[in-house]
Parts: C-alpha cells; sequence; structure tokens
C-alpha cells in the first residue's frame, strides 16, 4: 500500500463503514509494499459486522497456545481492487470452549416428538 491512492481508498472503506453505524476498529494496519489492510475488533459482534458490510467470502479460524493461555484467531477477508483486506479478531477461549467444539451437536427432535 505505498500509493497514496490506496491508502486514502482503504481509509475511505473505513470511514464509510463507521459512518454506517460500525464500530471503529482498535487497529488499521496497512502493509507497506504488499497491499494489505488489516482491521483489528474487539468482539465477535464487531467481526460479523464488519466482514458482512465487507462481503468477506475467506473465513478462518486458527486455535493455539499463547504462553499457557489458549486463543482463537478469526480472520476473514476479501480482495478489493487488487487490494487483501482482513478483519482480524483474537479471543482468549478456556478449555471449556474447546470441549464444546469437541462435541456434537444432538440432533433436532423429530416433529412428532416435540
Amino acid at each position: 500500500m505505498t500509493e497514496l491512492a490506496t491508502r486514502a481508498q482503504a481509509f475511505g472503506l473505513v470511514a464509510e463503514g463507521v459512518a454506517a453505524g460500525l464500530s471503529a476498529p482498535w487497529r488499521l494496519y496497512l502493509a507497506r509494499g504488499c497491499r494489505h489492510v488489516s482491521l483489528n475488533v474487539a468482539d465477535r459482534t464487531e467481526w460479523d459486522a464488519w466482514r458482512a458490510h465487507l462481503g468477506c467470502p475467506e473465513l478462518s479460524v486458527r486455535v493455539y497456545d499463547a504462553g499457557g493461555q489458549i486463543r482463537r484467531a478469526s480472520v476473514a477477508e476479501v480482495l478489493v481492487d487488487g487490494c487483501r483486506i482482513s478483519v482480524e479478531l483474537v479471543e482468549e477461549v478456556s478449555t471449556d470452549d474447546l470441549d464444546r467444539l469437541l462435541v456434537v451437536d444432538p440432533a433436532p427432535p423429530a416433529p412428532e416428538e416435540r
């Protein structure tokens, strides 16, 4: 992101989202030279709102150990005019959260059982 017009476009994209009622990202990273904008948000609601606003089709989730704390990084990405835009959320999770991921949700009851 070296050209001024591209930087202006990136900031304009964020300004449009905030003007539409989205919470401002708590951190905005503009990568020099590689055409990448990264928005970091505070919670899942903001992450969902930004990824819907930007129309992010690519989603990924990574769970990792960070010095004894388990973290989940959720990333949504979209390519706009050759620039990769990602919305990132990093959350601390407990082993209870991980246990829920391993349990298969039971099937909903059949209509006659309700």
